[in-house]
């Protein structure tokens, strides 16, 4: 699994806190969301999430742990997609009404 530096995670996670701080502060402000929500797209990217508060904790996590705990706890797998494995072709059974 590839995984990003410890030292862009860190700075990423620190843009998307601010502008998290930012747009609280001012919720009315287009400019300031839509920046908000790119810094939390630049960071589902970096971790591989699909939720900025996920990839936020996920963000957190890597950063407290080691390379090795880190892998072990997304299961080994490239960011703990979660989808299910489609079976080959040949594994696959027909459906119901079809030859």
């Amino acid at each position: 699994m590839l995984l990003p530096a410890k030292d862009e995670v860190a700075r990423q996670l620190r843009r998307y806190r601010a502008w998290e701080r930012v747009m609280l502060a001012s919720p009315g402000d287009r400019a300031v969301r839509a920046t908000f929500e790119d810094s939390g797209y630049t960071l589902c990217v970096l971790m591989g999430k699909r939720c900025a508060r996920e990839a936020a904790d996920a963000a957190e996590r890597y950063l407290r742990s080691s390379l090795g705990s880190y892998q072990r706890e997304q299961g080994g797998r490239p960011h703990g997609s979660g989808a299910a494995r489609r079976a080959p072709p040949w594994e696959r059974r027909p459906r119901a009404g079809r030859p």
